[in-house]
């Protein structure tokens, strides 16, 4: 049964997240949380960790979950599962793409989809920071750990744009949130 519901929970993250992964994190966060495969401190970890290792978020999270629910078996089922939409799609996609990028309608509803899914990745962002900074509504505590770290990566992103001129890589900042996590948390 954990096989089954690991592939239609996954799947159904593949299927319904658009704009990438940081789309898919309130969806991931919904499945995960239904099924009570992690708790929302141990989600938001499995987050960070897996923006910081190489390959996609949602390959990473349900590799991750599906392995820590039932091993080798589940991180294969889960993997699969959310990259199975996907592939299926873009092999639709080539097959017509030329023609149907030509049609306005489609075009609308890009342009359409385009600021629903900024919005889903700003407030998601808006989500982790106040939970991670703040706790969660029924907790309410300052981590001013957490807080320093954010302000620090704040001001090293406009900072870095103001006297460069230049948006800083996300590269980047990855690498100065880990320095500074390390620093501040203590290795």
């Amino acid at each position: 049964m954990i096989y089954l519901d690991l592939f239609l929970g996954f799947l159904k993250v593949g299927c319904f997240s658009f704009g990438g992964a940081y789309g898919a994190i309130p969806l991931i966060r919904d499945v995960v949380m239904s099924y009570g495969w992690l708790s929302d401190e141990m989600l938001t970890y499995m987050i960070a960790v897996s923006e910081s290792t190489p390959g996609p978020i949602m390959v990473n999270l349900a590799t991750y979950i599906g392995s820590s629910q039932v091993g080798f078996p589940g991180a294969v089922i889960a993997t699969l599962a959310v990259v199975l939409p996907s592939f299926l799609i873009i092999l639709l996609v080539t097959a017509i793409l030329k023609t149907v990028l030509k049609n306005k309608y489609v075009q609308a509803v890009l342009r359409g989809l385009k600021p629903c899914v900024i919005g889903i990745v700003f407030s998601t962002g808006i989500y982790m920071v106040l939970n991670n900074c703040f706790g969660t509504i029924t907790s309410i505590k300052a981590d001013i750990q957490a807080i320093i770290i954010t302000a620090l990566l704040a001001a090293s992103m406009f900072g870095y744009k103001y006297f460069v001129m230049k948006k800083l890589s996300p590269i980047l900042l990855i690498v100065i949130s880990a320095i500074a996590g390390a620093v501040v948390y203590g290795i």
